[in-house]
């Protein structure tokens, strides 16, 4: 096997961080090769160098593609190369066809008119390659998010890639589809392409990589070689966050009090079909000081129930009861909800959770402006203290509250979203897909800080698609399927073989 790949001495730095510090990286031909570490390493961050997102002379060290010095001025000069990057965040566009998605600005014309016969035939051979069987002709935003990601390798593929890098690519992903994404890359892999994978989800890595290399704080730790080296998950989060974890979960004793938050009833309607119910007569309730699991395949209904107690945020014809501390209570928009104690974290923080342009500091107070403000005018100085008090005690990693988050890391994004309803001193807060792309590290954090909020006698509902996350974490789980909720288990009762009985029972 040669050597497709060498960075060497690789620095890159920010106002105020120096994200990369002299990383090397080694990737053979023909290979998969893993790249982990927490968020905020600067797994990305190298990739972007790569790929040329920060073109030559922005970074130091060198990089050697196929035996020559590089010096990549954008993502074009790499992609002639053969080098392609499918971010986090598919860059694909929703109103055009899948043949228009993987063909645009690399088009099939002649004489300047595009020959849409080749453009559609193409296409249903790169689709045969990934797997796919839809139309070309068929909508992105008809599609799901794994589709997507095949139509977002379709297109590397029409580029005749040689570096696929793929940035946690399976995160959005059901256990299916990403069982599906990880099979379509052992087979390009026997076809001769070479891979980057970055992931959080280490049982992926250890089942598809040949060498891993892990980065820590913005420099490499170590490359193990999966063929040559005995590798485990305990090994793996050693060398990233450089300590041992052997709970994964931290210890809490529950002490469970009285009735705090009741659902009774709780009916809700398709938004735009109008003979479809989505939730179906829902009866739920938490207590204060309870952890409350919600499990469920993706498409049960789970973020439906969530948005649509937070402010009819979904559906329509929405009926039933909320009680919050044994009252009836109006959640029927965002002000009443928050009003009457209720917090949502949603599961995509970027789209809906944050305004990524504005720094940390908006950011946090934006949900409880009253908290900082008198007579209706803001107060920069106790703004910016409150965000400050939520960075120390979050550990948010940035060097000031000043910064914009759309810089900060999918992890400390997470913590500046959870600060934010925080900062609205919820009596229930629910957690949807709280720890989602996000490394073992930061997510020991954000369980640190559910335990502390339980202990303060606030009630938590998480939301969840990794089952030992709920089994480690909640006192009570229920199961969710096709907009019922058919199981109700205590700790004691749950295992993940009976959560998913009840999963696939209807």
């Amino acid at each position: 096997m040669s050597t497709l790949l060498e960075m060497r001495s690789i620095t890159k730095s920010f106002p105020g961080v120096m994200a990369l510090k002299n990383v090397d990286l080694t990737v053979e031909e023909g290979e998969i090769h893993a790249l982990v570490g927490e968020n905020g390493a600067g797994k990305s961050t190298l990739m972007k160098v790569l790929s040329g997102v920060y073109p030559h002379g922005t970074y130091g060290g060198d990089i050697v593609y196929d035996g020559e010095i590089a010096s990549f001025g954008r993502i074009v000069d790499s992609e002639k190369k053969g080098i392609i990057i499918i971010h986090q965040e598919l860059a694909l566009v929703p109103q055009l066809s899948i043949a228009e998605n993987i063909f645009l600005g690399n088009e099939v014309a002649r004489g300047g008119v595009i020959d849409w016969p080749e453009v559609y035939q193409k296409t249903e051979a790169l689709l045969k390659k990934v797997g796919l069987n839809d139309r070309p002709a068929t909508m992105v935003e008809k599609i799901g998010v794994g589709k997507q990601q095949l139509v977002e390798i379709a297109k590397a593929l029409s580029k005749d890639v040689r570096l696929l890098i793929l940035d946690e690519p399976t995160a959005a992903l059901s256990e299916s589809d990403s069982a599906k994404l990880l099979s379509l890359l052992l087979e390009l892999k026997s076809h001769g392409i070479t891979s980057i994978l970055i992931s959080h989800k280490l049982n992926e890595v250890e089942q598809v990589a040949d060498q891993i290399t892990v980065i820590r704080d913005g420099a490499t730790v170590t490359t193990i070689d999966c063929h040559k080296e005995e590798v485990s998950e305990a090994s793996i989060i050693q060398a990233m966050v450089g300590r041992d974890m052997e709970n994964r979960y931290p210890e809490r004793e529950s002490h469970i009090g009285n009735m705090l938050m009741e659902v009774k009833d709780w009916t809700v309607w398709h938004p735009d079909q109008a003979e479809r119910k989505v939730i179906k007569g829902v009866n739920f309730n938490v207590r204060a000081g309870e952890i409350v699991g919600i499990a469920g395949l993706m498409g049960s209904g789970r973020t439906e129930l969530a948005m649509s107690l937070f402010g009819h945020s979904y559906g329509r014809n929405i009926s039933g009861e909320v009680h919050l501390g044994g009252n009836r209570v109006d959640t029927s928009t965002v002000p009443k909800a928050v009003f009457a104690g209720l917090a949502y974290v949603t599961e995509d923080r970027k789209a809906l959770g944050l305004i990524l342009e504005e720094p940390i500091t908006k950011n946090i107070t934006l949900a409880n402006l009253k908290g900082v403000s008198q007579y209706g005018v803001i107060n920069s100085g106790e703004e910016a203290q409150r965000a400050e008090h939520y960075r120390q005690a979050m550990n948010i990693r940035t060097p000031s509250v000043a910064q914009k988050v759309m810089n900060l890391s999918g992890g400390n994004q997470q913590k500046v979203v959870l600060s934010k309803w925080l900062f609205t001193q919820p009596d229930v807060l629910i957690l949807d897909e709280p720890t989602r792309g996000i490394d073992v590290g930061a997510k020991y954090e954000i369980y640190t800080l559910m335990n502390q909020l339980a202990a303060e006698e606030r009630g938590i509902v998480m939301i969840s698609s990794e089952m030992p996350e709920l089994l480690g974490m909640c006192d009570r789980i229920y199961v969710m399927n096709e907009g019922e909720l058919v199981a109700e288990l205590t700790a004691e009762e749950a295992s993940q073989e009976r959560i998913m009985s009840f999963i696939v029972r209807k």
